[in-house]
């Protein structure tokens, strides 16, 4: 067995170097394909945490009207935080929302301050145990008298997912049609190698060699096209690392992922697409050529 196994490494390996622009080309494009992977991965690492912090954090804004009297304000307040769907319950008075609207956006402090009056309404901010929750808590706020209206935030969250949708759909599609032409390239550079030693196949079997025995060198010459290109992606990422973590840092430092984790699982995913591909692509091209 151990002789079987060293001498079907030893030949996929003279195969890979014999076959070699056709090796090349294989091994670039599937780190084409694996880079396309792992971009695709990152990418919708960050966009699903974006989003599901995004749900979590989903409020319902009920701004007030200005002639809601204070007894009614609190009777709406009580009667929210009776609800089951609501977690807390914040009142933002009129002072309260100038000071954060000139917080954020201090360069219109002039135009705020030319003003008669504060324009800014009173609000309540209503969080939510489950986002799913707010239709059912903004209907019952629009019915309520002292509300001037319901901010709808569950719509951005909607969009937010669908666009989400789109480019993990899109991704996959560009992903499919890579992985296909990686796979087809494959096939034909293991066709070629099993052609090229057409004469040498035929003798093994009239001295009674398997197809096993034939096949496994091919199916190994592919494994190594997929192994190249998963060490060159994993070197690509582990420069690209500290940027990545550089950004997670900077901009999503209130999600629960990191760059070190990404890099690792991404490397473990890109390992074994690269190596399931190739040998895949071998498997098919000599069943095919060894069934004729």
């Amino acid at each position: 067995m151990l002789a079987f196994i060293g001498f079907s490494l030893r030949r996929g390996w003279q195969g890979f170097w014999h076959n070699g622009l056709m090796s090349i080309a294989a091994t670039a494009t599937m780190v084409l394909m694996l880079v396309l992977l792992s971009g695709l991965i990152i990418l919708l690492t960050g966009l699903d945490a974006t989003l599901n912090y995004v749900q979590q954090e989903v409020q319902v804004v009920a701004y007030l009207k200005d002639s809601a009297a204070p007894q009614d304000v609190s009777r709406l307040e009580g009667s929210l935080q009776a609800m089951t769907q609501v977690k807390d319950v914040v009142f933002v008075s009129k002072d309260q929302a100038y000071t954060d609207f000139l917080a954020r956006h201090p360069e219109d402090a002039s135009v705020i301050d030319s003003l008669p009056s504060n324009p800014l309404p009173a609000s309540l901010q209503i969080n939510l145990r489950v986002p799913s929750d707010y239709v059912e808590v903004a209907t019952f706020l629009r019915n309520d008298s002292s509300v001037d209206r319901v901010l709808n935030i569950q719509q951005t969250v909607d969009q937010m997912v669908s666009v989400i949708g789109v480019l993990r759909a899109g991704g996959v599609v560009v992903l499919l049609v890579v992985g296909l032409i990686v796979l087809f390239i494959i096939m034909n550079t293991i066709r070629l190698a099993v052609v090229s030693r057409a004469d040498e196949i035929e003798i093994m079997r009239l001295v009674g060699a398997s197809d096993a025995f034939i096949r496994w060198p091919f199916v190994l010459e592919g494994a190594l096209v997929g192994l190249f290109g998963a060490i060159v992606t994993i070197a690509l990422l582990l420069l690209v690392q500290s940027p990545i973590n550089d950004f997670l840092k900077g901009y999503l430092t209130v999600f629960p992922i990191t760059g070190e984790l990404i890099i690792r699982d991404v490397a473990l995913i890109v390992l074994g697409t690269g190596v399931g591909i190739g040998v895949l692509g071998s498997y098919l091209s000599v069943r095919s050529c060894l069934a004729h």
